[in-house]
Order: structure tokens, then sequence, then C-alpha cells
């Protein structure tokens, strides 16, 4: 058994031991639902259910749900069924910063450099020629993997760039877990992800999402600024903010729960999209966690509530939330005005909305 501690943008405290391999191995079986054959995918505009009761949802329900949204700092709210939307409210179309859900944009675009061989997942930090500003890493550190780093559990404790005061509190000493022995949600780990990503495929990660992922699932919202490089004295690997509208991040986790397939195109390789999801680490209240994606185990995956089965979500400081649920053939995405720094909605508030939005399914 293996302990983790995630120290995130949302500043969670340690939790659970990894489950057993197993069980793992049980769960990545069952990960992906096949989608039914009638499913539905946007094209230049998204298309909308006339009646959530001709699908089975509550139109009362759902109205609870929104109700509710508005005793939080919630900004927008998508609900997206069978590729349709099936309720929307808010301000879908402004574009605020992801922050964390960057990395599952990462990721996704990592797949394909895996798969045309310009990244190799086994390759280590050494042979690679990755290494930090003062203090450097250590051989030892440097032994770590592509793998190690999308499953953040590369073992490197350097200062990151883009992390909160908590994070930096919270990071364990350097040299304390080896590479691949330990997960701790580490940004560290995804910036330097993103400096091998743009080496080793010789392009930006903002060039890349727009012509791998904006383009091919007809994004209405991106714009190329919308992304730009942070940089700073503390570490060499920048990181990478990206502000999207909940509108196109729908997208993202529709082209996820269709299994990286698009208008009949494997726009992110089926395999890169099974082994992403599988649950790498098990941390614990949250489920699990993936190739920078958060996946639940056990029904685990949020504060208080059960979720359905294989479901799983790329999270954000601040309330920021794409949840994927298979089992509904259902993307939840729910969106916070973190420019300013007061309006948050913690996991626990969110998790309450999200319970309420799965209870207007009805019996089926």
């Amino acid at each position: 058994m293996q302990t983790t501690l995630r120290a995130s943008e949302k500043d969670k405290t340690p939790l659970r031991s990894v489950a057993a391999i197993a069980l793992l191995f049980l769960w990545a079986s069952q990960a992906m639902a096949a989608p039914a054959e009638d499913t539905h995918v946007p094209s230049a505009q998204w298309q909308r259910i006339a009646s959530p009761e001709a699908v089975g949802w509550s139109s009362a329900k759902l109205a609870l749900a929104r109700k509710h949204s508005e005793s939080l700092d919630t900004s927008a709210v998508m609900l997206v069924l069978n590729g349709q939307v099936l309720d929307e409210w808010g301000r879908t179309d402004e574009r605020f910063n992801i922050h964390s859900i960057r990395k599952s944009i990462l990721s996704s675009l990592m797949g394909a450099a895996v798969a045309s061989g310009q990244v190799r997942l086994d390759a280590t930090l050494a042979e690679l020629g990755v290494d930090d500003n003062e203090p450097a890493l250590t051989p030892s550190e440097k032994q770590a993997t592509v793998a190690d780093l999308l499953k953040s559990r590369s073992g490197i404790y350097h200062p990151a760039l883009y992390e909160t005061a908590a994070m930096a509190a919270k990071r364990p000493a350097r040299g304390s877990h080896a590479p691949g022995s330990f997960w701790y949600y580490n940004n560290w780990d995804f910036n330097a992800l993103n400096t091998i990503y743009e080496a080793r495929t010789k392009t930006s990660i903002y060039t890349a999402f727009a012509h791998q992922l904006a383009q091919p699932l007809q994004m209405q919202d991106w714009r190329a600024q919308d992304g730009s490089h942070h940089t700073g004295k503390d570490s060499v690997h920048a990181a990478y903010p990206m502000r999207m509208s909940a509108r196109d991040l729908a997208r993202f986790g529709l082209l996820y729960l269709r299994g990286g397939q698009w208008t009949g195109k494997q726009v992110v390789p089926a395999n890169w999209v099974r082994q992403s999801l599988e649950p790498h680490s098990d941390t614990g209240v949250d489920g699990g966690y993936g190739y920078m994606w958060w996946v639940s185990v056990d029904g685990r995956h949020l504060p208080s509530i059960k979720v359905p089965a294989s479901t799983f979500s790329a999270q954000g400081y601040g309330g920021h939330m794409v949840v994927v649920v298979p089992a509904y053939d259902l993307v939840v995405v729910h969106r916070v005005n973190t420019d300013f720094s007061s309006n948050v909605v913690s996991d626990a508030q969110f998790a309450r909305l999200l319970e309420l939005i799965l209870g207007a399914r009805m019996a089926q």
C-alpha cells in the first residue's frame, strides 16, 4: 500500500491510501461506457432538448438546482445530455479562467504526441534533459518518467509556478519519496510536462489546442489570445493558464464521454482516453487520479455524495468543473468568475448542486 497526498489549488488535506491493484483493474475494465447509437454531437451551434420530461428528466427539479446555484458564487451551468443541451443558465458564453482544467487539456494533447512517437511514457527526465533552477534536480529525481508526471507521482518537490501559498506549505520535503512511489498533486509535474510537450512537438500548447481541439470540436468562443504562459523566478517551467467558456468546455467533456471521437474522427486516441481515466492513485474522498483527470472509485468523487460508476472530471480552483457521467450520458459544466478572488464555490457546495442536478433524473 502506498500513501498519497494532495495539496492542490483547491487546498485539500491528506487523504486515504492507494486502493488495491486488483480493484483498480476491475474499475478500469468498466471505466468507459459505450455511447448509445443515437448520440448527438453539436455542430457550429448546440442543439437543445425541447422538454426535459421527454428524455426522462424533471423540469421542476432542474429548476430547484438552478435556484440553489443562485445561493452560490456560480456564474454559469451547462448540462449536456446525449450531446444536446438539457438545461443551461448564467453566462455560458463568457470566457473565465479554467485554472487546473488546463491540465486535463494538456493530457489530451499529450495523447496524440505519445501515439505519434514524439513523446515516450517511459522516457526519464535525464534522457529528456529536463532540469530546473537552483536547487537543481538530483540524479534520483531525474529518474522520474513522463508517466510519473502524468500521474502526479514524480517525487519531485521543487518550487513550482502558479501554486498557492497553501500548496507550497504542504509540499513534501525534497527527496522524501522516490519517483513513482507516492501521489501528491504537484504543479511542478504539470508544468514540466508542458515543457516536455512543447519541446518534443515543437509547438506551443495554445497552437496545438487550437488545431487539435478547438477547430475540430467547433468551439464557439475560443480565441488565440485566451492563453498565455505564466513565468517566474521559482522555476524554469512555465504554467499555461487558459480562458474558456462553459459551452466550449462542454464540448471538451463530451469528447471524452465519446471516447475521444467526434463526428466519426478519433480526435484523441481511444486507448489514451481509457488509460487517462484509470485510477492510477487512490486519493480518498476524491476517488482516484488518472493522467491529469479525476476519476471516481466506488462512488467516491466529491464530498458527501456518491456518484454513478465511471464518473470522471476535470477540476479547477474555485469551483470550475467539467463532470462527465457516462452512466447518464451526461456532461455537467460549472463556472465561477474567479477573476474576483472572493468568488469561490467549494467542493462541498458544488457536490450539493451536483446532487440536485442528478436527482432531477427520473427513475428509468
